[in-house]
Formats: structure tokens, C-alpha cells, sequence
């Protein structure tokens, strides 16, 4: 029996550990610490901490996970065939990727080494990909420069959102790894070394990313959308308030930037190159509207300059 310790905390990692759980004997599950989230500033488990724990899995949590006492920790859950890693959120020194008799492997959103690094779904999205995928590969201490192991490939539809394309991604991993992990351990696999030279990096993503230059294009502004849906969002400033762009999409046509105006039946913003035609804005602190309705509600915003 192939036997795992799992280490992921966001929600991506959900479908893969139920996965591992129902094909796998699973030893425990590491995760990062409890975190306080929301207004409350509460303590909340991570998702994948209450799916280990309803199954009864042990959960571990360290700080860092390179010290002598949290290594002996985690050799205490077993030592498995293999670790199974997916956007866990550290960098594993190489004495813990080695502990398994297999090594280390992880679960990474997009086909490497295009997007290696903390945001690749967000990335494939922002610079127009036409494709991505799921990378199974053989760990090192680098940031996701192992050998890899096995890919899956998908389309990009040009209304892909970062939610949509992370829910695709996180079954098509869980699938991808069950059928890649027997043929690994039994050494079916041959790795194959990464070509470093088209390596590309998709950074980590803070809140402020998701401020709105209209002097971009549409087209790029578009794509900014749907990659920050739902996290870190899209926004600018109207009327002194945080103007939230939830939907919408490129057309062609000249307007004066950040000008909002009726083309028709559209209501337009104005960029560098095409317009904008927001379909759902959002006042932060209000409900989400469409643009009709936000319209109604706000009279003041059609002509107006949004920065």
C-alpha cells in the first residue's frame, strides 16, 4: 500500500487530499499554522485542516518546517512512500524533501516551467496564455526546478476567471496525481529535466496589484479582471470611494481615459487602447450590482473620471 504524509493549506489542496484519502493510506497532513482571518480577526481552521481532522488524520503545523525539533515532529507522523506537496506555502529544505523512501513530490498549476512561482493560475490569465495545465514533478530545493513527472494540458476560454480556472485545476491535479503516483512509485516514470532557460515566474500577489490603470489597454484590463476574480479584485476610485470592477470585457473604440460614457446600449470607460464595458461594479461595502442597476443607484456616475 502507498502510503503519504500531505502538506497543503488552501483550498486548491482540498480535491487532492480527498483524493490521496479515498486511493491512498494517508499518515498525516501539514499545514500552516491557524491564521487570524476576516473583520473579527478570528482564528479560523484552514479547510484543509477540518478535512484532515473529520477524517481523523494527525495535523501538524509548524512555523517553518526546517529546524531539527520540527523536522523529528514531522518524522514522527511516519515515514512514508512519499510526500505529496501542493502550494503548501514554504520552501522545503532538501533533508525533509529526501526523509521519504520516494522523495517529495508536488502539484503545481500551470505546465512548468512557464509560471513557476506563487500565482501561476492568476499569471496564465494575466498575460493571455491560450493554455495551462498541472505539473506533477519530482521536488528539489529550488522554487518548482525539479524533474518532472507528468502533465495535463487545458484551454483558456476568454472568459476564464482566476475562480473558475483554480476549481478546473485543483480536480484536474487530484486526478492527475492518483494516476501518476503508482506509476512513480513503482518507477514507470522517468523524469524529465526542466528546461530552465524557459522558465518564467509568477510572483506572489498583494491586495494593491489590483489597483486599475485605465491608461492600459482594455484588453489587459480585462484580463486583470478575471485573473484577481475573486482575490485581490480589481479596483479604482470614484467619487472618493473604492469603485470594485467585478465583470466585464474589452471592445474596440477611443474614449478619453478613465472617462465613463453611454456608447449605445454600453456604458464604456475609456483606455489607452479600446474601451472598457464593465457589466458588474461593486461600491466597497455595498452589494454587488449590475451595471444597470448600479446606474440607477448612482445617477452621478455616468460622465464622470475614474482614477
Amino acid at each position: 500500500m502507498i502510503s503519504v504524509i500531505f502538506m497543503g493549506t488552501p483550498d486548491f489542496s482540498i480535491p487532492l487530499l480527498k483524493g490521496l484519502i479515498k486511493n491512498f493510506q494517508v499518515l498525516g497532513v501539514v499545514t500552516q499554522p491557524d491564521r487570524p482571518a476576516g473583520r473579527n480577526q478570528r482564528v479560523h481552521y484552514s479547510a484543509i485542516k477540518q478535512l484532515a481532522l473529520q477524517h481523523e488524520l494527525p495535523v501538524f503545523q509548524p512555523e517553518v518546517l526546517r529546524d531539527e525539533k520540527s523536522i523529528n515532529a514531522l518524522k514522527d507522523l511516519g515515514i512514508p512512500s512519499v510526500y505529496v506537496v501542493a502550494a503548501y506555502g514554504q520552501l522545503l529544505p532538501q533533508s525533509v524533501l529526501d526523509i521519504p523512501k520516494h522523495g517529495s513530490i508536488n502539484v503545481h498549476a500551470s505546465l512548468l516551467p512557464r509560471w513557476r512561482g506563487a500565482s501561476p493560475i492568476q499569471a496564465a490569465i494575466l498575460h493571455g496564455d491560450d493554455a495551462t495545465g498541472i505539473t506533477i514533478m519530482k521536488m528539489n530545493a529550488g522554487l518548482d526546478t525539479g524533474p518532472t513527472l507528468s502533465m495535463r494540458r487545458t484551454p483558456l476560454s476568454p472568459q476564464e476567471t482566476g475562480q473558475s480556472l483554480h476549481d478546473r485545476l485543483a480536480q484536474m491535479g487530484a486526478d492527475l496525481l492518483i494516476e501518476t503516483l503508482p506509476s512513480y512509485i513503482n518507477g514507470e516514470i522517468q523524469p524529465q529535466i526542466q528546461d530552465d532557460t524557459l522558465a518564467t515566474y509568477a510572483p506572489q500577489i498583494e491586495k494593491e496589484h489590483g489597483a486599475i490603470d485605465w491608461n492600459r489597454p482594455a484588453i489587459e484590463i480585462d484580463r486583470q479582471v478575471r485573473a484577481f476574480t475573486p482575490w485581490p479584485g480589481s479596483y479604482c476610485s470614484w467619487n472618493q470611494k473604492r469603485l470594485i470592477v467585478l465583470e466585464g470585457g474589452p471592445i474596440d473604440g477611443r474614449g478619453e481615459v478613465g472617462l465613463v460614457k453611454q456608447m449605445g446600449n454600453k456604458i464604456v470607460i475609456g483606455t489607452a487602447e479600446g474601451l472598457y464595458v464593465p457589466t458588474r461594479l461593486q461600491i466597497a461595502g455595498g452589494k454587488p450590482l449590475p451595471i444597470q442597476a448600479f446606474i440607477n443607484g448612482y445617477r452621478q456616475f455616468m460622465g464622470s473620471l475614474l482614477s
